[in-house]
This record gives C-alpha cells, sequence and structure tokens, in this order.
C-alpha cells in the first residue's frame, strides 16, 4: 500500500527558492538526496509510489516521488537518506501548521497535483485563499 511523507521546507518560501537551491548539484549531476534524522519504519509503503509533500510558509505546494530510503552511519551517527525523483510536481494549494521534523501522510490526504489544470501560474498566496474559501 503506498504511503506519502509531508515536511516542512526550511530556508525557502516558495517552489522556485527550492529549485533555484536545488540547481547548482542537478548541474554537477548530484542526485537529489534528502537527508533526516530519523529513518522511516514504513520504508517498503513510501518506496512503493509513495512521495514527499512539502510545506512552504503554511501551505503544500509541491511533491517529488521517493525512489529509496537507506539508513546511513550507525548508533548515534546513524541518519536517513532518501533518494527523490528529479521531477518536482505542483500540488493544488493546501493549508499546513507547523510541525517538526516529517510526519506520514495518507493518500486519502494528500494534495491533487496541478499538472493539466492550469494553476502552475497562480500566485500561491492567491491559490491558498481560493483553496480556503472553497472555490479551488
Amino acid at each position: 500500500m503506498t504511503l506519502h511523507l509531508i515536511k516542512l521546507v526550511v530556508g525557502c518560501d516558495t517552489v522556485e527558492d527550492l529549485l533555484d537551491w536545488r540547481a547548482p548539484q542537478a548541474r554537477a549531476g548530484q542526485p537529489w538526496i534528502l537527508r533526516t534524522r530519523q529513518t522511516p519504519k514504513r520504508a517498503a509503503e513510501l518506496t512503493d509510489g509513495g512521495s514527499i509533500y512539502r510545506v512552504y510558509k503554511g501551505a503544500i505546494l509541491s511533491r517529488q516521488r521517493i525512489l529509496e530510503i537507506a539508513t546511513v552511519g550507525a548508533g548515534q551517527d546513524a541518519r536517513c537518506e532518501m533518494l527523490l525523483d528529479e521531477t518536482l510536481v505542483r500540488v493544488a494549494p493546501t493549508p499546513r501548521r507547523a510541525f517538526q521534523g516529517w510526519r506520514y501522510l495518507e493518500v486519502k490526504d494528500a494534495p491533487p497535483d496541478l499538472e493539466g489544470e492550469g494553476g502552475q501560474d497562480v500566485p500561491p498566496e492567491l491559490a491558498r485563499q481560493l483553496r480556503e474559501a472553497g472555490l479551488w
């Protein structure tokens, strides 16, 4: 069964900020690896079509497929590395309160993709307001 993760983006206010941050590593041919302290216990479900949904300034705005999850190091030095798909998919802006670390996100609770809906050009704040008003 597929399962997703949700995580706050720190240091980037928009999807474009995250892509700009990633650009030098992508040009150098480095894989997109997300490092976290804890390895998810449900890793098999996450790599079975799951994605990581990212929260920017109080709203979920994008997702990436999780391709592989590995624990590196041992003991107190152990960390989790998630290999992510290079494709960043924009999703319908969905309000989300701040939290620490990551959380599991059930498929039924995940926001829909914007691909093909023409929502890519809508400013995030306007999209959030439309979503909250039930108009999107």
